[in-house]
């Protein structure tokens, strides 16, 4: 019993740190990376020896699979609580007949934006998201009129 719970200590935990590892690999400084790498690998290697232990291998593999499961899940869930909410633009094609539809929209849910009138077929909408439930909102109103848009993050200066 106490092999089994130690093997599942030790699965949870690697994925953790392995799920840790690729995300500060891409997102993190070299220092902070080589650091999480080291001690992820550094783990890996016990839960190698560990998987040669006496339980059986459906058992293991089925471990394995959870904790993958569960391990992953958890730290994106974390990662997507932690991420800070950044002011994103959104600029977006309107055909002109519906940009009052739009604007109502926009207005009723709070959210900041004005209005370039074109002497063309479509007015151009500068939309600004200072929350990913406005981005959201956002999204769901223009894809409700058809309108072209495209995104872009505000970086710091």
């Amino acid at each position: 019993m106490n092999l089994l719970i130690t093997f599942i200590v030790l699965n949870i935990i690697n994925v953790i740190l392995q799920t840790v590892k690729s995300i500060a690999t891409v997102k993190c400084g070299k220092g902070m990376a080589a650091i999480i790498n080291a001690i992820a690998f550094g783990l890996y290697t016990i839960v190698t020896v560990y998987t040669m232990c006496d339980l059986p291998l459906m058992l293991k593999a089925g471990i394995v699979a959870v904790c993958n499961l569960v391990g992953v899940w958890v730290v994106k869930w974390l990662e997507e609580k932690a991420r800070k909410d950044k002011l994103w633009k959104v600029e977006a094609t309107v055909i002109k007949d519906l940009l009052y539809k739009v604007n109502e929209e926009l207005d009723n849910k709070n959210i900041p934006h004005n209005c370039l009138n074109t002497t063309g077929d479509y007015g151009i909408y500068n939309i600004f998201c200072a929350t990913q439930a406005e981005s959201a909102e956002v999204k769901t109103i223009l894809d409700k009129y058809n309108a072209k848009y495209f995104v872009s993050e505000s970086k710091t200066l």
